[in-house]
């Protein structure tokens, strides 16, 4: 990936330099998309910023849509922890849920992270297919991860047998109870984010409460007349 904010040198090789102006198209619009909403975002203004023609700009991404898109793709590129993070199958099930919950609450806790869940929220009613978007490329992607893991955990009976991808949005949304709606709506700061980990713990403790395979089966009527 070519950083943000690289400058397009003299002598630079096609190839590169295409790259370089697609990333400037990319933070140009994603700075756009922060400060104003998607709606009030034209593409003649993202194409402005960054120098030269809407043509141009439509070369690269015929759509605000699509452009949109690159948008949430650079952001979980350089931020999402959760889709990188190791999820051993033959881990502790604690252990690995501790380490996707960490992860995740990094993610999400974000500066950048947050502000996409902002503007996500603010145009879902005008411009729905954002959400389809934001959740395709972000959200449903990590779950996928943990719901593959926890899928496993419950074939080799570590965890008792149900929807995988069920108990998986429980656990996320355990994890996200707390700290993430908090700052999510600005009643706390993210110098407070790094008590989100409290979250995770007790996300944990509670997925694992109802999620745990039985130790023993209880005894029958028949079993206890006989005891």
């Amino acid at each position: 990936m070519i950083p943000a904010g690289t400058k397009i040198e003299k002598g630079a090789s096609n190839d590169t330099a295409r790259a370089l102006r697609r990333q400037a198209f990319v933070d140009a619009a994603r700075d756009g998309f922060f400060a104003n909403g998607y709606g009030a975002t034209t593409m003649s203004s993202i194409a402005a910023k960054v120098g030269g023609s809407k043509t141009t700009l439509w070369a690269y991404f015929p759509s605000k849509e699509d452009l949109f898109a690159a948008v949430i793709d650079d952001i979980v590129e350089r931020y999402s922890a959760a889709l990188r993070i190791e999820l051993d199958p033959n881990d502790a099930v604690e252990a690995v849920l501790r380490r996707f919950g960490s992860a995740l609450m990094t993610t999400i806790l974000s500066e950048q992270i947050i502000a996409l869940h902002r503007l996500v929220i603010g145009e879902a009613l005008r411009f729905p297919e954002l959400g389809v978007i934001f959740y395709e490329r972000g959200p449903k992607r990590g779950k996928a991860r943990l719901a593959k893991f926890i899928e496993g955990a419950m074939a080799d009976g570590r965890l008792r047998h149900g929807d995988a991808m069920l108990a998986t949005r429980q656990f996320t949304g355990l994890c996200q109870a707390g700290r993430f709606h908090e700052v999510l709506v600005g009643i706390v700061g993210f110098s407070d984010a790094a008590l989100g980990q409290h979250d995770v713990d007790a996300a944990v403790d509670s997925f694992m409460r109802a999620w745990a395979a039985d130790r023993a089966a209880p005894a029958s009527s028949s079993q206890r007349a006989l005891g």
